[in-house]
């Protein structure tokens, strides 16, 4: 039996390349903020330091407070434009919709060999993402149907469960598989997410170096670092919980 028995996935970064297109959103974005209000500018450490894993208005409330820029939270249904921090977050969503309209998404493959062998190896699995735009990218990426359970942020926000760097999606996920954290990996790309993984005591959290950098993770908390997923097979679900050390 393996020591570890179910595998909680992040989404963007880990098992899409979604990542990439969300940086890209969040620079079309603050870009011009920041040149419009005479700020410094926006770069790709702003997104790593401040948004990278966060929930949608979260990450926004954190960058403008980087440049001391306070606005109000408004609400969820705000049109997109720049009054209120759910505004601003909301045109970000709108931008990165038309992003995976015009681009598309293909999961990584290294990902989904990984998926394929803990599966097979019998282990649960789950995504937890601070995405509302989960279903949408699960679906265009032909991976909707190889997870029954799906935290997202729609469901963070529906049940109020915090978001991360707070372990509660995580903790909710393993709850909803029947397997408790100690038995369960983390995999993330993010610094919020390997925090997360961390204050919930998971059995092993794994990082994914997507440009945050390895130390980065392991400083927040990651016990294995890789590259790509693919260097990776059904083996990790025995290896001894909290492990430490990197790959």
């Amino acid at each position: 039996m393996p020591v570890l028995r179910a595998v909680l996935f992040d989404l963007d970064g880990v098992l899409t390349p979604t990542a990439e297109l969300h940086m890209r959103a969040w620079e079309r974005l603050f870009a011009p903020f920041t040149a419009a209000h005479g700020l410094a500018p926006y770069t790709s450490a702003d997104y790593f330091a401040h948004i990278d894993g966060k929930p949608r208005y979260d990450g926004v409330a954190t960058f403008l407070a980087s440049r001391g820029v306070e606005l109000p939270r408004g609400a969820a249904d705000d049109a997109p434009g720049e009054s209120t921090v759910c505004a601003l977050g909301n045109r970000k969503d709108e931008i990165v919709n038309r992003m995976f309209t015009e681009e598309g998404i293909a999961p990584y493959p290294g990902s989904v060999r990984f998926l394929d062998a803990v599966t097979s190896a019998g282990a649960a699995v789950a995504v937890v993402s601070s995405s509302r735009n989960t279903p949408t990218v699960l679906a265009a990426s032909g991976l909707a149907d190889r997870f029954q359970v799906v935290v997202d942020g729609n469901v963070a926000a529906r049940e109020g469960i915090p978001g991360k760097p707070a372990p509660d999606t995580y903790l909710r996920a393993a709850e909803l598989l029947g397997v408790p954290a100690a038995a369960a990996v983390v995999v993330e790309d993010a610094l919020s997410g390997v925090q997360a993984g961390a204050a919930g005591d998971f059995g092993l959290v794994l990082g994914v170096d997507r440009g945050v950098g390895p130390d980065a993770l392991r400083e927040h908390g990651a016990d294995l670092v890789v590259s790509d997923l693919g260097e990776l097979d059904a083996a990790v679900l025995d290896a001894p919980a909290r492990q430490g050390g990197a790959a």
